[in-house]
C-alpha cells in the first residue's frame, strides 16, 4: 500500500504558485526515487541471497517441495483473518509487546540468513550474535533508516527462501493475482488503512517510511503514525509509506524465476516490478490525488508481463 504526500501541481485547471509547484515536484521525485531505490536494493539483496542459497541446497542435496498455489492462498487469508480478529478484539496496548517481539525476531532472522549463506565459514556463534544484535538494536533504538535497512534485508531473505519453496513461478503468479485482489479490496474499503493504523500504534508497522526531509531518517519510528497521514492533506504530509508486502510478493516471483530459469530472467522480472511501482505512484499522483493506493495490483501486472517476456525470449 502507498500512502504518500505527493499532489499534482495543477488540480481542476487551477495553477498553484511557483513555490507550491516546486514543493510538489520535489515530493513526487522523492517518492519515485526512494520507492524505486528501496525496491531495487531489496531485489538485489534477495538475488544475492538466492545465489548463495542455490549453492547451499545443491551441496546439501535439498530439493524444493514445490508448494502449489492453493495452500499458499489459504495460508495467507487465514493469517490475515487472524490478524484482523486479534487487532479488533484485543486492545492495542496489550498487543504492543507481543508484536515487538515478533518483529524483533524477524529483523534478526533476515541478517541471520544473509550472513549464514553469504559467509558460511564464519563462526556460528558470531553469526547468531550479529543477528541477535540487529534485532535488539531495532527493539531499543528503532530509527527510520535502521528499520528500512533491516526490513530490506528481512524481505530479501524471505523472498529468496519462499521463492525456492515455490519454485514454480506460475504457482506464485496465481498467488499474486489473488493477493492483489485482496489488496485492492482492503484499501478500497479501508481495511488496509485500519490495520496499518493499528499496527503503527504498536510501533511495529511492517512498512518502509520515507520522510520528506533527509534529517528525519534519524527519528524514531515511534514518532510516525498512519492516523497522522489519514488526517492530513496530501500536500502537507511530512512522510510517506510503502508496504513491505508490495516488495515481498514480487521479490518471491523474481526469486522463483531465478531458481527455475537464470539470473537474466530474474532481473527482467525485477525491472518490470520496479516499473509497476512507478506506475502505482503515477496513478496515485494524477488520479487518486494522494489518497491511499493499493500498489500491488500494478506491480503484479508488470511483474507478470516481465515473466511472460522471459518465456517468449527462451522459446
Amino acid at each position: 500500500m502507498l500512502f504518500c504526500f505527493q499532489i499534482p501541481a495543477i488540480i481542476c485547471g487551477i495553477r498553484k504558485d511557483r513555490k507550491h509547484y516546486q514543493t510538489s515536484m520535489k515530493s513526487k521525485l522523492a517518492n519515485f526515487f526512494w520507492g524505486g531505490l528501496t525496491m531495487a536494493v531489496t531485489f538485489i539483496i534477495g538475488l544475492y541471497i538466492a545465489v548463495h542459497q542455490k549453492v547451499f541446497v545443491e551441496e546439501q542435496g535439498i530439493g524444493s517441495p514445490d508448494i502449489s498455489a492453493t495452500p499458499a492462498i489459504v495460508y495467507f487469508l487465514v493469517v490475515v483473518g487472524i490478524m484482523v480478529l486479534v487487532l479488533f478484539l484485543i486492545p492495542v496496548q496489550k498487543l504492543k509487546y507481543v508484536f515487538r517481539v515478533i518483529f524483533t525476531i524477524m529483523y534478526a532472522w533476515g541478517p541471520l540468513i544473509l550472513i549464514w549463506l553469504a559467509w558460511p565459514s564464519l563462526n556460528e556463534y558470531v553469526v547468531y550474535a550479529i543477528a541477535l544484535g540487529c534485532g535488539l538494536l531495532w527493539l531499543f533504538w528503532a530509527r527510520v533508516w535502521l528499520q528500512n535497512l533491516l526490513l530490506m534485508i528481512s524481505l530479501g531473505a524471505m523472498g529468496s527462501v519462499f521463492g525456492f519453496f515455490f519454485m514454480s513461478p506460475w504457482a506464485f503468479i496465481i498467488v499474486m493475482v489473488v493477493v492483489s485482489i485482496y489488496d485492492f479490496l482492503a484499501v478500497k474499503f479501508g481495511l488496509m488503512v485500519w490495520m496499518a493504523d493499528k499496527l503503527s500504534e504498536t510501533t511495529t508497522l511492517p512498512a518502509f517510511i520515507f520522510p520528506r526531509d533527509i534529517k528525519d531518517y534519524g527519528l524514531s519510528v515511534h514518532q510516525f503514525n498512519i492516523s497522522d497521514l489519514a488526517g492530513t492533506a496530501p500536500e502537507k504530509r511530512e512522510y510517506s509509506i510503502l508496504g513491505g508486502g508490495d516488495i515481498a510478493f514480487p521479490l518471491m516471483l523474481v526469486s522463483a524465476t531465478f531458481f527455475q530459469k537464470e539470473m537474466t530472467a530474474a532481473i527482467l522480472v525485477g525491472g518490470f516490478a520496479v516499473s509497476g511501482l512507478m506506475a502505482a505512484y503515477l496513478i496515485q499522483m494524477w488520479w487518486l490525488k494522494g489518497k491511499p493506493m493499493p500498489a500491488l495490483p500494478p506491480i503484479a501486472a508488470f511483474s507478470i508481463i516481465g515473466y511472460l517476456l522471459t518465456n517468449l525470449m527462451s522459446a
